[in-house]
This record gives structure tokens, sequence and C-alpha cells, in this order.
């Protein structure tokens, strides 16, 4: 781990290294060895997640006078799984303003459950129906990891899981240390000047640009996808964003000229 991003005090290491967590952890350091790309590691990271029934996980930084994620940041260091349907929803309703998570994170040093945020006395009643929706989305139960970088600036790691139970102590301890790896590891690498030629795009936009290369309609893109006809022009909207252009056929363009999509 790097000197920079120190343990938290109150964490601790599991006791057996031979029991099936620590092994997987194990193997996802192994595997995460020499791997320099932050999406080569996040979907790393997602896999061992698995591990604890986590199909929801999300990684994000904040400048310090940043109060609220924008929709459409093109931080590489911006990385989501979460569902789709959620992350239209999140910025449709405007939790990207009050996010309780942001709130408490700036505080915190340790992981910390979802659940304590949603007791807390000082959490106010629309903090509290922003996990009641995030819950209905299939986002039931969740840990955030807190990571403090220098010059006040913060990411965070969120787990979450389609069940109910609170995660156990030693569950949050790998995740917690998992995470920590995570952004040592892609620390450096967000941080740099390198200019981004493409844009990253999540598999759903890459799918809604390929189809509105080929001449289909949203409708017909639903159709084809699975999803409603507002779904699709919401991730198109959000390719027109990250390619700076005002019109879906420019996106298409770009895209195939990048190489990002492939007729």
């Amino acid at each position: 781990m790097s000197d920079q991003f120190p343990l938290a005090p109150s964490m601790r290491f599991p006791h057996s290294p031979s029991e099936p967590f620590a092994v997987e952890f194990g193997r996802f350091l192994d595997q995460t060895d020499g791997v320099a790309q932050p999406e080569h590691l996040f979907d790393l990271l997602s896999a061992f997640a698995l591990n604890f029934e986590c199909p929801w996980i999300a990684y994000h930084s904040l400048t310090p006078d940043q109060k609220y994620l924008k929709p459409d940041r093109h931080d590489p260091a911006v990385m989501l799984r979460y569902p789709d349907e959620w992350q239209e929803r999140y910025f449709e309703m405007g939790y990207d303003r009050i996010n309780p998570i942001i709130k408490k994170s700036r505080k915190r040093a340790a992981a910390f459950r979802w659940s304590e945020v949603y007791n807390d006395a000082s959490t106010t009643e629309s903090e509290r129906r922003f996990f009641d929706e995030a819950s209905t989305f299939g986002l039931r139960s969740g840990i955030t990891v807190p990571l403090h970088g220098p010059d006040g600036r913060l990411s965070i790691m969120s787990f979450s899981r389609p069940c109910a139970r609170e995660f156990q102590n030693r569950t949050i301890t790998y995740l917690q240390l998992a995470a920590l790896h995570f952004h040592t590891r892609t620390a450096n690498f967000a941080n740099t000047n390198v200019i981004e030629q493409a844009p990253d795009l999540s598999l759903r936009e890459k799918d809604c640009i390929l189809w509105t290369a080929r001449g289909k309609s949203s409708w017909e893109i639903g159709v084809i996808l699975g999803i409603s006809k507002d779904t699709v022009n919401f991730h198109i909207k959000n390719a027109m964003r990250k390619f700076d252009v005002t019109s879906r056929t420019a996106a298409a363009t770009k895209a195939l000229n990048i190489g990002i999509i492939d007729l």
C-alpha cells in the first residue's frame, strides 16, 4: 500500500490467511499485478466484489470545492457499475445534489455502512428517500469507502448488493482493502494530464450509438435492446455530451472514427 493512503486505525486484517475470502483477496492482488489500465483494474475489482454478493460498485473523485456529482463528467477516474435505470433516476430526481454518502464521506476516514447514514439523526427525510428509492432498483444494502487524497481531494468507492442483509465486519475489511489497493494503483493514472482521445462510454451507451450508426431510431433500438425509448435517448444524450457534439449522428460518426464501435 502507498504511504499516501494509510489504512484507517480501526481496520484489522483477517485472522486466517487460509480462509476462502483471504485466498480470493490474494488472487485479486495477483491478478492486478502489472495491470495499468483503470478500466481493467475496475473489472477485476468488480469480479472480486462478487465474492461478497456485490454486483453493484462505483468509484468517483471530487475536487475540494465540488459539492455534487455531475452526470456528464469526463474524469477518467469515474467508473460505475450500477443499474442503468437507477443512474437515470438518480440524476432525474436531483439526487446528485443531496447524496448523503458524499456528505458522510467527507467526515469519515474508514468505511461505513449505508444503514449508519440512514439511521443518523442528522439525516434528512429527502436523504432517506434517496436510500429508499435506491433499494427499489436493487441497491438494498451497501458500504462506502472514503479515500482521502492530497489537497483535499476525495475519492469514494461504494459496494452494494440486492439483499438487505448487513455487511459483516470482516467483509467490510476485505472490501476496504481491495478499494484501497485499487485506488492507489489508479491514483497516478487518474491525475495525469494525458488528453483522452476517446471518451469512456458505458456498454449501454456504446450499444445505443452502434445502432444509431446503423440507422435505427430510438424506438427501434429500444426494441432491440429491451429497454424503453426514453432510456435509449438518455444513453444517447450522455454519449453526445461525452463527445461534445450536438447531434446523435455526429456522436456516431466520432465513435466510428475513433474505433469505439465497428459497423
